[in-house]
């Protein structure tokens, strides 16, 4: 059963105020044509009752992981393999330390580390709960894994306090879910090559050049397009984030390394996005032995590595080429000159000169021929992951249109 396959959207509802509102969001999905299977855990059963969520469902609840009768099939696996996607809401600061930590001890926990299917989450708690350092870090894990977060609205909350912990509304909880869905099937038989992270040029043994890149923007890229259907070839320069699950990755450390493996998977693509911050410059002659104060150069002499995305763009037949450029000034027409003389079909500007490396948010632009600029500001990489991959779709389709009218 492949990920397109699958036709449930598994509900998870945790213990929290806000449960009743899952009711609303299943029943959103049921009038979309959506099949539900409510995971109710033990403290969710204290605000509502499984026999509303079957009567709705036509399913049953499943809330323990030794139910009666449940020894005939392991019952986690199965739902994990029906699954086309995982929705929590609520999710509480509980479920998020479980799922960002691995901790498998119930059955919305377990089913989620069996889960290879797309996960959105829609937090709801006390706001001091929300700004705590422990729920920061859980979330920006989660996001790293490519999950979709909902963020809580701001508002009166249980406690009688106001503040940010809300669970937001359930349309744009629904609209998400269904956004995912969709786009799920959306990249179904295309080939996406991404590069992500820096590279590492050494100086001696112990010491390199290298850049502030974080890998996280094309890590997202290829987790969206692996959620999409696509089949994702995942280069990375030395990054410490995890590998995406379903994606084909490989390691690499300096820019040449970095070159023979595009060049070896490009004529392969339908889609390359380049993200990766590959080294402009590398040692002249790195030294065999660590370099000793005493003995240290005055100036350390560079040689200019090739231009991966400029031979891409030399040699590009029918793929869709995807520049990044990270700038520091009169960063749109920098932008605009390097689409034009690398022969890219879009790049993806965005200002680095405060220092936007690592964080989970940023703000880009989208320069396409013949298109305004697109400005996407202050959004989560995934959810620029997702506009980028729409553009790209939409260069495919141009594309097809323009050759039929042909």
């Amino acid at each position: 059963m492949t990920m397109r396959e699958r036709s449930v959207v598994v509900l998870g509802v945790t213990g929290c105020i806000a449960a009743y509102k899952a009711i609303e969001v299943m029943r959103g999905l049921q009038k979309a044509g959506v099949a539900v299977q409510v995971v109710l855990t033990r403290s969710g059963r204290r605000f509502v009752a499984p026999l509303t969520f079957e009567a709705l469902s036509g399913r049953p609840v499943i809330s323990e992981m030794f139910a009666p009768d449940s020894n005939r099939e392991i019952v986690h696996i199965r739902v994990a393999q029906e699954a086309a996607l995982l929705a929590v809401v609520p999710a509480t600061a509980n479920i998020l330390g479980k799922f960002a930590r691995g901790i498998a001890d119930d059955f919305l926990s377990t089913l989620y580390l069996s889960c290879a299917c797309p996960v959105l989450l829609a937090p709801a708690m006390n706001s001091e709960m929300w700004n705590h350092p422990a729920v920061r870090e859980n979330l920006a894990v989660l996001r790293e894994r490519g999950h979709r977060i909902v963020e809580p609205a701001a508002g009166m909350l249980a406690c009688g306090t106001e503040g940010v912990g809300r669970l937001a509304e359930t349309k744009a909880i629904i609209g998400g879910i269904l956004e995912i869905l969709g786009a799920g099937r959306s990249m179904a038989g295309l080939r996406v090559l991404v590069t992500a992270g820096p590279t590492i040029e050494d100086i001696d043994p112990v010491r390199f050049i290298s850049s502030r890149s974080s890998g996280k923007m094309g890590y997202a890229l290829a987790t969206a397009a692996r959620m999409r259907g696509a089949s994702v070839m995942l280069i990375s320069g030395p990054t410490s984030l995890p590998a995406p699950a379903g994606v084909d990755l490989v390691r690499v450390r300096s820019a040449a390394d970095m070159k023979d493996a595009v060049l070896q998977r490009f004529p392969l693509a339908d889609i390359v996005l380049k993200a990766a911050a590959v080294s402009d410059f590398r040692p002249l002659a790195p030294a065999a032995q660590k370099l000793k104060k005493d003995s240290q150069p005055a100036a350390l002499a560079l040689a200019l590595n090739e231009d991966i995305l400029a031979l891409l763009g030399e040699s590009k037949k029918s793929q869709v080429l995807v520049g990044f450029a990270a700038e520091t000034e009169d960063i749109l027409n920098r932008g605009w000159a390097k689409m034009a003389q690398k022969n890219l079909d879009m790049i993806v500007v965005n200002d680095v000169s405060s220092g936007v490396f690592g964080q989970d948010r940023a703000t880009v632009h989208l320069l396409r021929r013949g298109r305004d600029v697109e400005t996407l500001s202050d959004e989560t990489k995934t959810t620029i992951a997702h506009r980028i991959l729409d553009a790209a779709l939409d260069l495919i389709s141009s594309r097809a249109t323009a050759s039929e009218q042909g």
